[in-house]
């Protein structure tokens, strides 16, 4: 096997396995745990977890005394994202809930051109039209699905503020930090906004004793966490971002699967429209610079074999 298509297989996990976060919160829901509790100890195993794998692979923990508070604003934000959309899932069908949450590239663009200047182009103006109208088919997608207006709110801040965390990461010095390295202190400084939430745990509920509500717990640490982390890392490094945010599509439609076999929601005409719109908005956003690339490159060569083509003739 090569490694262009591990890199593939790799990042179609990444997504796939980031995809399962309402396989395992909704269980968790039914069984009469709150948002903060489910994921205070999903954060806080994954943060364990994430530690030993740093340690047998022995990467550095090493953060320098100033990046600190830094790192504890990008852990807020993080935390914030994950606490917003599971709380979604209480208002909307898990399955919208993860498209939704898929513009998280358009909230990017948008705000590099919001705060540091950087140009919209025609497909980013195309993508985000895309995205407004997906939005729109969502948040009235008819008879049978189960959408509100507080579960759609929720999601695109959830949405927004991964978007926040991201530009954070990638206009700060903490670019300079390895992926595991961020990761590890993002979850362990984002256990502060679920210790608010829960009163300095006094209001941390514990994990039913039957064996589903633990094995849930720990697939949330390990699954949409952990392996989505790791293989997504990895996968960049061998096949590169834009083939790993093309792959990053089959993230919703895992949500959709789940919600639509595990859950019973149904997946009306409107809503389909709306996921094939966000979806293409942005495949969009991704694939332009490639494309524009290609069309550059392939005018050079055009313009290059018609001054060889009248040399010649001359």
């Amino acid at each position: 096997m090569t490694n262009t298509t591990k890199g593939y297989i790799l990042g179609a996990i990444a997504a796939v396995s980031y995809g399962t976060n309402p396989l395992f919160a909704v269980p968790l829901y039914e069984r009469g745990m709150e948002v903060p509790s489910v994921l205070f100890y999903r954060y806080a195993f994954a943060t364990i977890l994430l530690g030993i794998v740093m340690l047998i692979r022995k990467e550095s923990f090493y953060l320098k005394f100033h990046e600190i508070p830094m790192m504890i604003g990008l852990g807020v934000v993080f935390a914030l994202s994950s606490a917003l959309l599971f709380e979604s899932y209480q208002y909307m069908d898990v399955g919208l809930a993860s498209t939704l949450l898929f513009v998280e590239p358009v909230f990017i663009a948008l705000l590099l051109w919001l705060f540091f200047k950087e140009k919209v182009s025609i497909m980013t103006i195309v993508s985000i039209v895309l995205c407004l109208g997906g939005v729109a088919f969502l948040c009235n997608p008819g008879v049978g699905a189960h959408v509100t207006a507080i579960g759609v709110i929720l999601v695109i801040l959830s949405s927004l503020s991964y978007a926040i965390y991201m530009v954070m990461v990638n206009k700060s010095r903490l670019q300079r930090l390895s992926g595991s390295t961020l990761t590890f202190y993002s979850l362990l400084f984002g256990i502060t906004v679920f210790m608010v939430q829960l009163n300095f745990f006094t209001d941390l509920q514990p994990v039913p004793s039957d064996g589903v509500a633990w094995a849930c717990v720990m697939g949330l640490s390990i699954f949409p966490t952990i392996i989505s982390l790791m293989t997504v890392a990895i996968s960049i490094h061998y096949v590169g971002s834009v083939a790993v945010s093309i792959l990053g599509a089959l993230e919703p439609i895992t949500g959709l699967v789940f919600g639509i076999a595990l859950f019973g929601e149904i997946l009306t005409l409107k809503a389909a429209v709306g996921v094939i719109l966000i979806i293409s908005a942005v495949m969009v956003l991704i694939l332009a610079q490639p494309i524009k690339q290609i069309g550059v490159s392939a005018y050079y060569h055009l313009v290059g074999s018609l001054h060889r083509f009248r040399h010649h003739k001359q």
